[in-house]
């Protein structure tokens, strides 16, 4: 039961996110979006800062569920191709929105936030220092791509039209080539 009270928090909490104009998530809001009293919602995340790291965690494990769901086996049995491969497609294929962008933009003002960010993606986006720099830089520019693409998505400033999705999709695919040294 306090698990299934925890996700509805932590939802409830990007719900905060996504409110028109909007949001910001405290203890009283949070306690308010999901019908519960402050000390109610304390119960489960007694600071302000445990709720933040909780929902960090909470988008962080989403991204983990589509990386690992894309990739079909853990990071690191995957060469780094393999990695920025599902990152990418899960950047230009999930659906993201304002709350995605809130939670991982606001994340950088706070380490510890940053340390949670980095603990779950570096994985994925890590590359290793015996990679020639010609793949290096083709790898890190589909990185970026994917990371432009999910911003314009979540943050709807400058979506990118449906009909270049797949063309974007193709470009990024010619950085991904892995090409055996």
């Amino acid at each position: 039961m306090a698990r299934n009270a925890k996700r509805r928090i932590l939802d409830g909490a990007l719900n905060l996110l996504r409110a028109e104009g909007g949001g910001s998530i405290t203890l009283d809001a949070a306690a308010k979006e999901v019908g519960l009293t402050k000390p109610g919602l304390m119960y489960h995340f007694p600071t302000k800062e445990a709720l933040m790291l909780a929902v960090v965690d909470h988008v962080g494990d989403r991204w983990e569920r589509m990386l690992l769901d894309r990739l079909g086996q853990p990071p690191q049995t995957a060469s780094p191709y393999q990695r920025m491969r599902a990152y990418v497609e899960v950047a230009l294929d999930a659906p993201f929105d304002r709350a995605d962008f809130a939670i991982y933009s606001d994340a950088h003002y706070r380490t510890a936030l940053t340390d949670t960010w980095v603990r779950r993606m570096e994985p994925w986006v890590a590359l290793p220092d015996t990679l020639p720099d010609a793949a290096r830089a083709r790898l890190t520019a589909a990185r970026l791509l994917a990371d432009g693409y999910w911003t314009a998505a979540a943050t709807g400033v400058f979506p990118v039209p449906d009909r270049d999705c797949a063309p974007l999709l193709g470009v990024a695919e010619e950085l991904l080539k892995d090409e055996a040294p």
